[in-house]
């Protein structure tokens, strides 16, 4: 893949590239319509497409958090067109890297010296390109490193960014009234932290070592000596990532025993920590090569739970409370689903909703054993997002709804789940 030799980092430069992506999306519309007239049959697919392969090569060399968000929409299969979303995954795997002298220039403004000096060895080539930084391979004392550079300017357009696509966000969400500000402070104060590399390390080394008492885990080691607010390095670990390790292993026993590990590091977090990894994407996680052992490489997206969201929040996967309505209600006016502004139709309509979503979201809670190979739950559970998503009375009343820790929270056990079903399925044991 041809790498960039620069990223556009002032506001300026940045709303250009958006315009300038605008533009074609506005050409494709222009050429849907047009064919439109001679064909009043057609569908949408082919301009889906060519919209999403548009904005995504765009968002790809603006990189950051406008590219973040792409790859948090490509989780969200039921909100966006699959077009969309197909085309989004690939922020996930296929970023195009930082060319050599941009690497090198990182360095210097960071760390006073070209990568060489700090390194015995170092290559220029990325191991893997992401969102908001890549991964190069290096050596140190016969050490085997993993080192982390983040893309320039990345951490001084969130909020600018942000800004600019918050337009078509608010739309496509169906986000009304001043409500929608607490949801993108949410977005934009989490990717602000994932910019800064130092909390990263902070985080990583305090979960690892309180996580490494658990079964089959295992975790880099951190070297602070050579990390700053935008270089982050850790020690090599040798395996192949999620999607790769499940095609030859899904359902069997060793995805089991992975999928069992991943489970219990996520319950650890979540009842022992307060915190939790939130970005649970195959790039994230692999499996060892040597001792088969589920590994984490990333923890820049840690999302701390508070005390008085964890209790209510958790309470709706306990199948006393959601089939006793007077409990149940408590726990949604808690969460702020409920509100005290609503309507008798809109509180009737979103109690039923979310014991509709609930029921099914804490279904691997209530048994000894539960079955993620079994696609049906997943496919339950896409089904709904798809019912309610497309129910004119949703669209009419107001989309956001809730306290905004359930926006990375959802989205972290969405993607768990999504995880366990499509690349591992596994049948696990019982919750910590």
């Amino acid at each position: 893949m041809k790498s960039i030799d620069k990223i556009p980092t002032s506001k300026l430069n940045r709303a250009a590239s958006l315009i300038k992506t605008g533009a074609k999306v506005g050409a494709n519309y222009l050429s849907y319509y047009g064919e439109k007239l001679v064909n009043s049959d057609l569908d949408r697919e082919k301009l889906d497409q060519n919209n999403a392969a548009d904005i995504y090569d765009g968002l790809k060399r603006m990189k950051g958090s406008a590219l973040k968000v792409a790859q948090m929409l490509s989780m969200e299969k039921n909100i966006i067109p699959q077009a969309y979303s197909n085309a989004f995954a690939q922020a996930q795997y296929s970023v195009p890297p930082l060319s050599g002298p941009l690497i090198k220039k990182t360095f210097i403004k960071y760390l006073g010296q070209k990568p060489e000096d700090v390194f015995d060895t170092f290559e220029l080539s990325s191991f893997k390109a992401a969102t908001i930084g890549q991964v190069h391979k290096a050596t140190k004392n016969d050490q085997e490193l993993a080192v982390k550079i983040q893309y320039p300017g990345v951490a001084d357009s969130i909020s600018s960014d942000l800004a600019l696509v918050k337009p078509f966000a608010v739309r496509m969400f169906n986000l009304k009234g001043k409500d929608a500000e607490r949801f993108f402070k949410e977005v934009e104060n989490k990717l602000i932290e994932e910019t800064h590399y130092e909390i990263e390390l902070e985080r990583g080394k305090y979960i690892s070592q309180a996580c490494e008492k658990l079964p089959h885990m295992v975790f880099p080691h951190y070297f602070a000596k050579y990390s700053n607010e935008r270089i982050i390095t850790m020690s090599w670990l040798y395996g192949q990532h999620l999607s790769e390790f499940s095609k030859r292993h899904r359902g069997d026993e060793l995805a089991h025993t992975i999928g069992q590990s991943l489970w219990d590091f996520y319950m650890y977090q979540m009842h022992a920590l307060k915190m939790v990894h939130a970005d649970p994407h195959p790039g994230n996680f692999l499996v060892t090569d040597i001792d088969q052992k589920l590994g984490v490489i990333d923890f820049g997206c840690i999302k701390v739970i508070p005390e008085d969201f964890y209790q209510p929040y958790f309470d709706l996967t306990n199948k006393a409370i959601l089939d006793d309505p007077i409990r149940f209600e408590a726990r949604l006016r808690t969460l702020e689903i409920l509100r005290d502004d609503d309507s008798k139709e809109e509180y009737d309509f979103f109690k039923l909703i979310f014991h509709d979503m609930l029921s099914a979201f804490a279904m691997p809670f209530q048994d000894e054993k539960f079955d993620f190979g079994d696609k049906k739950f997943f496919n339950h559970l896409a089904s709904l997002g798809e019912k309610y998503g497309k129910d004119e009375k949703i669209r009419k009343y107001n989309g956001n709804r809730g306290s905004e820790h359930l926006l990375y929270m959802n989205r972290t056990f969405f993607g768990l789940y999504n995880l366990f079903t499509s690349i591992i399925g596994f049948i696990f044991c019982g919750c910590i």
